[in-house]
């Protein structure tokens, strides 16, 4: 008996039809939902000061300029970093130069805060209670169904990721069961989501989870109980540091060009 006939699985064709596409519905629809329900649960942006404006956009400055120093020639560099390390160890790009040293104010008295806080918890709270759910309804229905076979070879490192829930270790690793089925969805449905609802969707919960573990430049960059002027000094040193192992991507490029051709 070859091993490819070991291999093979007497099952109802039907489990393909009956569990493979209402789990894909399922999480396609539930995506749209989430997306929706986030938009509509977000607290309606409040109008910010000048000065944090100016405190945000100027250490994200920083960011960029240590972040691409390569992109620049080396005079543009060390005159970027060097007006913006003593500025930053000034503190002159602080929204309140008379917080320094004191401690971090309690994020429950500022409204920004709360409001951020709470957008937080209502991501979580979106992603969280339909994951449960789902996860509840596919092992109460779905558990331990083998669905279907990959028609291309795999490795053995797969076999974890593609077979949850089903306890058997000589199984070929191209069988897929329900609940693996599930947890690629759960990765692979952004490029579905970014068709139906756009690029800037809140569908994707890995994108979702990612955002809020790394959150972008503007009012996410300061978080509650965050002290700008440390960041603002944790910066200066950063750029310090960049600037001795400095090397621009250009140097030598017409060199180069002519030892190639």
């Amino acid at each position: 008996m070859t091993e490819e006939a070991s291999q093979m699985i007497l099952r109802d064709p039907q489990l393909f039809y009956w569990i493979l596409f209402p789990i894909t519905i399922v999480m396609i629809v539930t995506g749209v939902l989430r997306h929706y329900a986030t938009v509509l649960m977000q607290s309606d942006p409040q109008r910010q000061d000048l000065k944090a404006i100016r405190e945000q956009r100027n250490l994200l400055r920083g960011v960029n300029v240590r972040s691409n120093h390569d992109q620049i020639p080396y005079q543009s560099f060390n005159a970027r970093k060097t007006s913006l390390v003593a500025e930053f160890k000034r503190g002159a790009y602080l929204k309140d130069p008379d917080s320094v040293g004191k401690p971090a104010a309690n994020p429950m008295t500022d409204p920004a805060g709360m409001d951020q806080m709470m957008n937080m918890m209502k991501g979580n709270m979106a992603m969280i209670i339909p994951q449960t759910l789902i996860m509840g309804w596919i092992n109460a229905f779905f558990s331990g169904f083998v669905i279907m076979k990959l028609p291309f070879p795999l490795t053995i490192r797969f076999k974890s990721m593609l077979q949850s829930g089903v306890a058997t270790r000589d199984l070929d690793v191209r069988w897929v069961s329900s609940l693996s089925w599930y947890f690629l969805n759960l990765f692979g449905l952004r490029s579905v989501f970014n068709f139906i609802l756009g690029n800037d969707n809140s569908a994707d919960q890995m994108a979702a989870q990612m955002q809020q573990m790394n959150p972008a430049g503007g009012a996410g960059m300061f978080g509650p109980g965050q002290d700008p002027n440390k960041m603002f000094l944790a910066e200066a040193e950063n750029l310090e540091v960049v600037g001795g192992q400095h090397d621009w991507i250009l140097h030598g490029v017409e060199t180069r060009v002519l030892d190639l051709y």
